[in-house]
């Protein structure tokens, strides 16, 4: 049987120290040596199963504050976040606050006890247990189970970080709804195992073309949306092209007889466009993905758009407007905001005794919208 040990990696050039430390804790850790810096790297590339490495300072090949280096420099998740207990033969305090600057989470003595060792082992092995428990929890929330793409959520949120992004440094996103057209019709003539493979081949060929950068969400039963920072609407329409001729060329049968598929799309940028909310951009390419049959090459000028067509504005994307100084983009919405605050109004009135008549403006707001 596999051992269900919290297993460490002893990496030190004295074969005395390290059997001094495996006396220390056996039974109560699996342990894997290495007798220098270069190795015990190698080591730790290999082990997914490694918790905690202990390495000593003075070491041939790799010293343990290149070791260390390379920890937290690792691309690896598991490595570069793994607890490091550096080892020294002195109470040193300049080695201590070298390890310390490079990223060390302890540092111990070789002459340090049984008892104090493992405590710290101990505290060690349950914050990593409780890291990759998180990890895999925060993996969960971002990753949508069925489609194993990125949730809508996560999308929404990393698409208010981009544009974020995007405004302070004068850069831009843009925004991709992708449907696949008459999706229904397709089901209803060759079945629904057919329309969840054609929904299952599509997340493969999108998942392989988006870019690292890119955020991919299945936002319906037959649409994707594309979050795609610092692009402009000429290369997000060249991007939704090239997919469209991919799955035009694609050879899909069903029981002899060609299906026949394909797309709309609704793009929209933060640049062209001048929303100033991720909730404008997403509702912008959706209603243009709805609205037309082939793709919307030109955005919408702002000027010309009227209320009906705008996207609906939350109180919170209005705040946001507010505090960025865009009072006027907030103006065309203000009826529907406040028909949304209105319960909330009342609310605060009855309770807080202002006087505010807050029936009288629900009257007068009905003519409004």
């Amino acid at each position: 049987m596999p051992s269900t040990l919290p297993r460490i990696l002893i990496v030190d050039d004295s074969r005395m120290v390290r059997a001094t430390i495996v006396k220390l804790i056996r039974g109560r850790f699996e342990v894997r040596e290495e007798g220098d810096g270069e190795a015990g790297w190698q080591t730790l590339m290999l082990d997914p199963s490694i918790q905690v490495l202990l390495s000593d300072l003075s070491m041939p090949k790799l010293d343990g504050y290149g070791l260390l280096q390379r920890v937290r420099e690792s691309t690896i998740a598991r490595i570069r976040e793994m607890p490091v207990i550096m080892i020294s033969g002195d109470e040193d305090e300049s080695a201590r606050n070298r390890a310390k600057e490079c990223g060390a989470t302890d540092f111990i003595t070789k002459g340090i006890g049984t008892a104090e060792l493992l405590a710290r082992l101990d505290a060690l092995i349950k914050l990593s247990q409780a890291r990759g428990e998180l990890d895999a929890m925060a993996k969960q929330v971002m990753v949508d189970p069925e489609s194993g793409l990125s949730t809508a959520e996560y999308l929404k949120q990393q698409g208010r970080q981009a544009l974020a992004l995007a405004q302070r440094h004068g850069s831009q996103i843009s925004v991709i709804v992708v449907e696949i057209d008459r999706f229904d019709d397709l089901v209803a003539k060759f079945g629904h195992p057919v329309g969840d493979q054609l929904i299952k081949q599509f997340r493969a060929v999108l998942s392989k073309r988006v870019r690292l950068e890119d955020t991919v969400s299945q936002t319906g039963p037959a649409q994707f949306t594309v979050v795609c920072p610092g692009i402009g609407l000429e290369d997000a329409g060249a991007f939704a092209n090239r997919l469209d001729q991919t799955i035009r060329n694609a050879t899909i049968s069903y029981r002899g007889e060609r299906v026949e598929v394909g797309l709309k799309f609704g793009l929209a940028n933060s640049k062209d466009d001048e929303w100033q909310t991720m909730t404008h951009l997403l509702q912008l390419a959706e209603g243009r993905a709805v609205q037309e049959e082939e793709m919307a090459a030109e955005p919408i000028e702002p000027e010309a758009a009227t209320e009906a067509s705008l996207p609906r504005l939350g109180v919170e994307d209005a705040m946001a407007l507010l505090h960025s100084g865009d009072a006027e983009g907030v103006k065309p919405h203000l009826a529907a905001i406040a028909a949304q605050l209105m319960p909330l109004l009342k609310l605060i009135d009855a309770e807080l005794k202002l006087g505010m008549n807050p029936d009288n403006a629900e009257a007068k707001l009905k003519r409004l919208v």
